[in-house]
C-alpha cells in the first residue's frame, strides 16, 4: 500500500486542475509537510514548485553542477543536489525573522543546467544561455544559482549584464 504520492500534496492547487499550471495571480509555496513528508518525493529547493508548475515566477533557482574549472578540490558538481536535499528541512515560516519568504513572491526551481564537464568553453557558453533564459522568464528578472565552482561566475555575470546593465563582483 502506498501511503504518500506526489498527487496527495497537490502543491495547494485546486482539486479540479491537478495537472495544469497555477494561474499567475496565485503564489504557490512549498509542499505541506503534513500532507507529504519532507523525506519523500522529488527534491526541489525548499520543496517549492518547479518552473513547469506555475505560469509566471519572480525568482528562479538554477543549479550549476560544474567543477571542471578547479584543479585540486572537485565536488562542486554535487552542490545543487546536496543543497536541494538539505533544503527539504526549511520551513515556510522563519520564526527568528518573523517572515514567510515564499509567500510574497513566486519562487521556482528551474532545475540544473546540463554543463559539459570536458569543455570549459562550451560549459561557459551554455551556462550563459540558460541563465539568460531564466532571467528573461522571471517577472522580476532575478535568479539564484546554486552549486558550481568559480568558473560559472563569468557566464552568470554576462547573463545579468544583458538584463540589468553593468554589474560588479565582489570576490572574497
Amino acid at each position: 500500500q502506498v501511503l504518500f504520492d506526489m498527487s496527495d500534496a497537490k502543491r495547494q492547487r485546486r482539486e479540479d486542475e491537478p495537472s495544469s499550471p497555477v494561474p499567475a495571480s496565485e503564489v504557490v509555496g512549498p509542499v505541506n509537510a503534513r500532507e507529504f513528508p519532507r523525506f519523500a518525493g522529488f527534491a526541489t529547493f525548499a520543496r517549492i514548485p518547479t518552473q513547469k508548475e506555475v505560469e509566471n515566477f519572480d525568482v528562479g533557482i538554477l543549479g550549476a553542477p560544474f567543477d571542471s574549472g578547479c584543479s585540486y578540490r572537485p565536488g562542486a558538481r554535487f552542490g545543487p543536489s546536496m543543497i536541494r536535499q538539505s533544503s527539504r528541512l526549511l520551513r515556510p515560516w522563519n520564526p527568528y525573522l518573523d517572515c514567510r519568504p515564499f509567500h510574497d513572491m513566486q519562487v521556482v526551481d528551474c532545475g540544473d543546467v546540463g554543463l559539459n564537464p570536458f569543455s570549459i568553453e562550451k560549459a561557459v557558453k551554455h551556462m550563459e544561455e540558460e541563465a539568460s533564459k531564466v532571467l528573461a522568464a522571471s517577472r522580476s528578472k532575478r535568479m539564484l544559482t546554486i552549486g558550481g565552482d568559480h568558473t560559472i561566475s563569468l557566464p552568470l555575470l554576462r547573463a545579468v549584464r544583458k538584463v540589468h546593465g553593468p554589474v560588479a563582483l565582489v570576490h572574497f
